[in-house]
């Protein structure tokens, strides 16, 4: 079990900006609480309503509580560890882990392990449940091609497994009707597949977006939101257009979507804040607030029931002495984990 450190919350203001359409500002208030533990990270998943947020450690998975900062449970060995989804109907939830190519899936009460599922592609990354379809989507950088792959959430059984055109797909979204839409993230297209016989309907190219990572969709105009640094896009997911760009900071590699309060949270893990949007019509967006997080804080989970976005980011103490220096173009070593910080965003 980690240990579990909790600093007492620390409450902020974001900068305030205009909203035109609604006469008003927008303010958001930012809890950040050190909850301990080892390891690195990437995705997030918050459970819906419940508060409990699950939080990916390289090794293992962290369950914390949104309010507080609690650490509720962990969820061990799964090496390097990606992202979780959460499958209530089937009380299943499901992690992907790229070390050692399997998902494990868990009891979502007790967090137990029920098994762990060896998937032979490869790549594992992303992951989310379609509720059309009631499968879990992986989305896997494999080698040579990223495939996209189908789980049985009540057995963990594989049904279904596509090819796409890149082999760094990232985040996946559901028209909740039949299609998924897929970013790839090295070509910088969007893929439509067909969710029955996992088919490749089209491929739409995303320019002035480079590389999408986070993806989000609003059901209520049929917009897809994709998270690119510097420059976000949103796409008619009937025509395959982009109608709209989002200005945003850069670092970017997911989004977080509240379609009842139709925010889009942009996390920009270089320029260390969040960028939240208001969608004030299909084709028309405004900035209304940029939050303050900390360098590295690039994934994001929204928790739609009570409208708390959360982030999580390791702070990273110095190298050990004698280290060898990078190589040009490569990332400097790491020390050791001195903090872990996890943030909640309200307003």
């Amino acid at each position: 079990m980690t240990r579990h450190a909790l600093a007492a919350p620390l409450f902020l203001l974001a900068a305030l900006f205009a909203l035109p359409r609604l006469g008003r500002a927008q303010a958001f208030k930012v809890a950040r609480f050190n909850i301990g533990g080892d390891g690195g990270t990437d995705y997030l998943t918050a459970e819906p309503g419940t508060g409990r947020v699950f939080i990916s450690r390289g090794t293992h998975v962290m369950v914390v509580d949104g309010a507080t900062g609690k650490v509720l449970g962990d969820i061990p060995d799964t090496p390097r560890t990606h992202g979780i989804a959460l499958v209530a109907g089937a009380h299943h939830g499901f992690i992907t882990n790229g070390g050692d190519s399997t998902v494990t899936m868990f009891d979502l009460a007790s967090l137990a392990v029920i098994k762990k599922i060896r998937v032979a592609t490869g790549g594992l990354d992303g992951i989310m449940y379609d509720d059309f379809s009631d499968r879990v989507i992986l989305t896997n950088h494999s080698r040579p091609i990223g495939t996209l792959v189908a789980l049985e959430p009540s057995s963990g059984a594989i049904v279904g497994t596509v090819e796409l055109e890149d082999n760094g797909p990232e985040g996946a979204a559901s028209d909740g009707k039949r299609r998924l839409f897929v970013n790839n993230e090295g070509k910088s297209t969007i893929q439509v597949i067909d969710a029955k016989p996992m088919k490749v309907l089209a491929s739409w190219p995303l320019a002035p977006c480079e590389g999408p990572t986070g993806i989000a969709y609003d059901r209520a105009t049929n917009r897809i939101f994709s998270g690119c640094g510097k420059t976000s896009v949103v796409v008619d997911a009937a025509s395959g257009k982009i109608v709209a760009t989002i200005t945003n900071g850069d670092g970017v590699d997911a989004l977080g979507w509240d379609a009842s309060q139709k925010l889009i949270y942009v996390p920009a893990g270089r320029d260390s804040n969040v960028t939240v949007v208001h969608e004030d019509a299909p084709d028309r967006y405004s900035v209304v607030g940029t939050v303050a997080t900390m360098r590295g804080a690039k994934t994001i989970a929204v928790d739609p029931v009570k409208h708390v976005a959360y982030l999580f980011q390791p702070e990273y103490g110095p190298p050990p002495a004698g280290s060898p220096a990078p190589a040009p173009g490569s990332r400097a070593p790491r020390g050791p984990v001195i903090a872990a910080w996890f943030f909640a965003i309200s307003h």
